[in-house]
């Protein structure tokens, strides 16, 4: 990370002596190919160092929002482009794992993965029967490394300065989750939950676990056909209609995990989301699995009813709810996030008209309130993983440039069956 941060500083001394020299008209473009530059040197040592580090740059690569477009574009190759382990190291991951080799196991087995992201890669294969599937391989010790990363983040003056905007009990949330994701036979149990309880909305597919072929390090699975939803967007090909109605089953999808199951797919980025001709959405890679308390449960039901409207009393247990009990104590505070997030809520989900959720302002106000509670330290440790799952699904909402009666989503989940 030092090396990047020298990087950064000598390209950005060499952008601004250019300046000296570039009339107005040619600055805008020297900063576009200077932050396309900065991205690609960051990209590129996020890649290398791999792990919580690298899950931060595909954070960082759905904020479209705040970071130029340059940036973003580059970033986005975190999700599922990262370097490769060498076959051969692949190879023995997996003898590792699993006791043989790939090839003694499967029919077919591509020696170069499909996609590769922060904690392991995917690669395809069928099965002594015949059946497709994918093989997720994990890379070598990335649970200690993970364990280290918190460890360092824990130590160095940096967690000094993140202690103005995260507690320690969001930071411990944030490892926990991540933590979890190595562990493959947990992800695969994800994977038979959701498979089942999303069986009421016909347009998603989830993958089925093959067991007999998993490990806690190695992951085999039915292989999804369809376009990651990151290449679909930058393809640019689909229609508004093909667009807005992406949109309408991404906000049913969100929705219906938080109302009906209680349990969210917290890893939201379009890397994750595999679309075909015909909408329909295939839901991968289940190691980020948020389960909320009973707590949670009953601040959805709170929103549902609008419970801040009826009385002091009701609006101080919504904030508790959402902010922790801490919020009691700040209750200006209080008071002023709870209007800017009521009246969000109402703004998207209570208000007749279509939303735009390609329309910059739509987004700017999701991202400030978001940034407000977390400047005041007023994030609620449960809803860490939450709050990421949100922003994420915003993002891929304005990337996507989706218009969606959200209002007609959420009265057909809540229609009888």
């Amino acid at each position: 990370m030092g090396k990047l941060g020298f990087g950064l500083a000598g390209s950005y001394l060499s952008y601004q002596l250019q300046n000296l020299f570039l009339d107005k008209a040619g600055r805008p473009e020297r900063r576009k190919i200077f932050s396309a530059l900065a991205a690609l040197q960051v990209r590129e040592e996020l890649q290398s160092l791999k792990g919580p580090i690298m899950k931060l740059g595909q954070t960082l690569s759905m904020q479209s929002q705040v970071l130029p477009e340059e940036v973003v574009n580059e970033l986005s190759n975190l999700q599922m482009r990262a370097p490769a382990m060498h076959p051969t190291l692949a190879r023995a991951q997996f003898k590792g794992s699993y006791g043989r080799f790939p090839e003694e196991v499967f029919r077919e087995f591509t020696a170069e993965p499909f996609a590769a992201a922060s904690l392991g890669q995917v690669h395809r294969a069928r099965t002594k029967e015949g059946r497709e599937v994918a093989v997720k391989i994990q890379y070598p010790a990335i649970r200690s490394a993970i364990e280290s990363d918190f460890k360092l983040l824990r130590s160095m003056s940096l967690p000094a300065r993140l202690s103005k905007f995260a507690s320690e009990a969001v930071i411990s949330e944030l490892e926990q989750g991540i933590l979890e994701e190595t562990d493959y036979v947990n992800e695969g149990k994800n994977l038979d939950f959701f498979r089942e309880r999303l069986k009421p909305l016909p347009y998603v597919e989830v993958p089925e676990v093959c067991w007999r072929l998993t490990t806690d390090r190695v992951l085999t699975m039915t292989y999804l056909a369809g376009q990651p939803l990151s290449d679909f967007m930058a393809a640019n090909r689909a229609s508004q209609e093909m667009r807005n109605q992406i949109g309408a089953r991404l906000i049913a999808l969100f929705t219906f995990q938080l109302r009906r199951i209680n349990v969210l797919h917290a890893d939201p980025h379009p890397g994750n989301y595999l679309v075909d001709s015909r909408g329909r959405i295939g839901l991968v890679d289940f190691g980020c699995v948020k389960r909320f308390s009973s707590e949670f449960g009953e601040l959805i039901r709170a929103f549902e009813q609008r419970a801040w409207t009826r009385s002091e009393d009701q609006s101080r247990r919504v904030a508790r709810l959402l902010w922790g009990p801490n919020i009691t104590k700040r209750p200006r505070l209080a008071r002023r996030l709870l209007k800017e997030t009521t009246d969000l809520h109402e703004m998207l989900f209570c208000s007749r008209a279509i939303i735009d959720f390609g329309d910059p302002a739509v987004l700017r106000k999701t991202v400030h309130l978001w940034g407000e509670s977390i400047r005041n330290k007023a994030v609620n440790p449960e809803f860490a993983f939450y709050g990421r799952a949100e922003m994420g699904l915003y993002n891929v909402l304005h990337q996507l440039r989706a218009k969606v009666d959200t209002m007609a989503v959420l009265a057909k989940l809540e229609a009888p069956a």
